[in-house]
């Protein structure tokens, strides 16, 4: 019998929670029962990891200019017939889709092309958050209708899973819940000199306390919330720095707004960065603000290094943070929240040590890519057989 063969489709392979997760099923489905190819759109921003992977992956990685994240239509189209000539051609016996454009576009064009099973992982969803009240609205029908093209969807939290149904998107019998995986071994060997890698920083006095935001500067992700957080700390808290490791169409006015609180001189933008295991490992906090979040990937990593996380009660979070343990939950778009949350952190190095180690092994026991693999394997198993 031969191997099934698999398209992962993401519009990007950026660093990030679904990239990476996308590179994983490449890497490291069964490659005796499985023939894995990746298509994807540019890549502007790859992790050290996702380039090594490009190299190693070259000979079944399809690179597909057209497919963009921003809704343009006349690209939009060309993505759409080139994956679909892609699917003709190749003849997979399963198409597996990743986040929203690659989601939408993927699952018609490979229905049309007759690939026999077509898979959704949305990584999240932008029913709210991203964008104004009617064009959520539009995103809902538009993802009802791309349900209609899908057999299974993979989704990473049961609070993921209620809102597909919640917003009629698709029906419980067609959603499985497949727990996010980190490759918790590449943790467990990350050695960091913390003061040398804080001095890199320009932090002169290596005990400050650090709190760190890690992610894409987008209005979703609520990097202006850590700011104003930022703001209120460090009236009540003035040794410490926050940090911000990311790029992205907000970074100019959270510079100066950073210097419209007086507080420029506490604020390090870090911007892109390929070495975010070893900035998780030399700071005390970790913030994610986001106003919608499928999982916030980036505190698991904390997590593996012992980094406690003061997040949003968004999306997949809660299902992650277990509040009061492994971290500190706070309400999306509340900067005064995140601020005493942080604080509480702050305050109480014995609670935040205890939380840390709490976290990480909460997802050394839960989280492994191994596991969350093996599961995506048996949903392959039920879907398809080779054609």
């Amino acid at each position: 019998m031969r191997k099934i063969k698999i398209a992962q489709v993401i519009t990007r392979m950026d660093w990030g929670g679904s990239p990476d997760i996308a590179r994983i099923l490449c890497e490291r489905l069964n490659p005796d029962k499985y023939e894995v190819w990746l298509i994807c759109g540019e890549t502007k921003h790859p992790s050290k990891k996702t380039e090594d992977f490009f190299g190693r992956f070259k000979d079944r990685i399809v690179f597909v200019p057209e497919l963009k994240r921003d809704i343009c239509p006349v690209s939009d189209l060309a993505a759409f017939l080139r994956l679909y000539f892609l699917f003709l051609k190749h003849r997979f016996d399963i198409a597996h889709t990743h986040t929203a454009k690659a989601g939408f576009l993927g699952r018609i064009a490979a229905r049309f092309a007759g690939v026999p099973r077509i898979i959704h992982a949305p990584h999240g969803h932008n029913f709210y958050g991203y964008f104004g009240k009617m064009f959520s609205r539009l995103v809902v029908y538009l993802e009802r209708f791309a349900d209609y093209f899908t057999d299974k969807t993979i989704v990473l939290t049961e609070l993921e899973k209620n809102d597909l149904i919640a917003y009629g998107v698709s029906k419980e019998e067609k959603i499985a819940v497949v727990t996010s995986g980190l490759e918790l071994e590449e943790y467990s060997q990350v050695k960091v000199d913390i003061a040398g890698k804080r001095r890199e920083w320009g932090l002169n006095n290596t005990d400050e306390t650090v709190v760190a935001m890690v992610g894409r500067l987008e209005p979703v992700k609520g990097p202006g919330y850590f700011i104003e957080a930022a703001g209120l700390v460090l009236k009540e808290f003035p040794p410490v720095r926050f940090l911000i490791a990311g790029d992205g169409v907000l970074r100019e006015k959270l510079e100066a707004r950073a210097q419209a609180l007086g507080i420029k001189d506490k604020v390090i933008f870090l911007g892109w960065r390929d070495d975010i295991p070893e900035i998780l490992s030399a700071i005390d906090i970790l913030a994610l603000p986001s106003l919608n979040e499928a999982v916030g990937r980036i505190i698991l990593e904390a997590a593996c290094l012992g980094v406690p996380a003061v997040a949003s009660r968004t999306g997949g979070v809660p299902e992650i943070v277990r509040d009061g343990a492994t971290g500190i939950l706070v309400s999306p778009g509340n900067a005064r929240e995140l601020a005493e949350g942080i604080l509480m952190l702050l305050r109480d190095k014995e609670k935040r040590l205890a939380m840390g180690q709490a976290a990480r092994e909460w997802v050394s026991r839960e989280f492994s890519a191994g596991n969350m693999v093996k599961q995506i394997e048996g949903l392959y198993g039920e879907t398809v057989m080779p054609r």
